[in-house]
């Protein structure tokens, strides 16, 4: 038996510009994000009979691999080249769909799973780019490359996407007083909602050629290497306003990306002590990141269920093998 721990990430500031459309046209995009102790867990074990069986939301039990459902399963099985006798379930801290990067982490977690049940030990660096080569050229899905790299790296980090396909993941620096403060200041407040990301990042991917999405984007790039300097310059306290700044970039990509309740809400946070924040993910629902000094006038204010954190140092791991 084989189980991976893989961390779901929060995206401070630079989303959209790690899709292809963009950094291929304009030299690089960059994001910073943490890896947040939050999991995807991901268990295989040996199927007693010659065939495949997972279980997730659903359950499937199929003779091989061409017959599985599951998108992502399927291609990461025949990516690591298994066909059958092999049985795979997953588990996960927050739901699907609320922003945290889930899929990409199912991915990420999944591939380092079925490496290890095949005896191979693969960088973090190779399990991203096929976790990125699955997700965005094999199964066509219209998001960007952070996600993945956040989920197999672990920690806060600047992600530059660059022109020739190549990744650089740079970690950013703090002490752990400056780090302990960032975490007590940051809190996810689940919003709800019914998302449709699918449909808003393909409206982000098709914008980003246009003139304001462009200088949009160009203004979140410069924002994640702002913060990288002030996060690492011991200036946590930065990352309010540039949340801030980010979010209201974030807003102009994409028409779904918001809506007045969330505009209401993030209002409300304004006037009662946040320093900025943003919607994480696609937008239209999940959670909102809030940084505040002191987060009860705020949990009072908005009366939305609370997600405190920690950031991951580890990135994807291997916590259980026995052979």
């Amino acid at each position: 038996m084989i189980i991976t721990r893989t961390p779901f990430r929060v995206s401070f500031v630079g989303g959209g510009s790690d899709l292809r459309e963009f950094y291929a046209r304009n030299g690089f995009g960059a994001v910073v994000s943490a890896a947040i102790n939050k999991y995807m867990y991901l268990i295989i074990h040996p199927y007693f009979h010659d065939k495949i069986r997972l279980k997730y939301s659903k359950t499937e039990d199929v003779g091989h691999v061409d017959e599985i459902e599951h998108p992502i399963i399927r291609e990461c099985l025949r990516k690591v080249k298994i066909d059958r006798g092999i049985e795979i379930a997953s588990f996960a801290d927050v739901p699907a769909g609320t922003g945290l990067g889930s899929s990409s982490a199912f991915t990420v977690g999944l591939l380092n799973a079925l490496y290890a049940y095949r005896g191979k030990v693969v960088s973090k660096e190779r399990l991203a780019a096929e976790a990125c080569e699955i997700e965005i050229d094999v199964l066509g899905e219209p998001i960007g490359k952070q996600d993945q790299y956040a989920a197999a790296c672990g920690n806060i980090n600047h992600i530059a996407f660059n022109r020739d396909e190549t990744v650089n993941v740079t970690p950013i620096l703090m002490s752990e007083p400056a780090k302990r403060l960032l975490e007590n200041r940051l809190c996810l407040y689940y919003i709800g909602g019914d998302r449709r990301s699918r449909d808003i990042l393909g409206e982000q991917r098709k914008n980003t050629s246009g003139r304001l999405a462009v200088k949009n984007l160009k203004t979140l790039v410069a924002l994640a290497g702002e913060l990288r300097e002030r996060l690492q310059a011991g200036e946590p306290d930065a990352i309010g306003d540039i949340l801030h700044r980010g979010w209201l970039c974030k807003k102009e990509l994409a028409a779904g990306i918001s809506n007045g309740r969330i505009d209401e809400l993030y209002t409300r946070a304004l006037d009662s002590g946040a320093r900025g924040g943003k919607l994480l993910g696609a937008g239209a629902a999940g959670f909102l990141l809030l940084y505040a000094q002191d987060h009860r006038s705020l949990k009072k204010a908005l009366g939305q269920r609370v997600l405190p954190f920690r950031v991951d140092r580890e990135g994807t791991k291997i916590i259980f093998y026995e052979s």
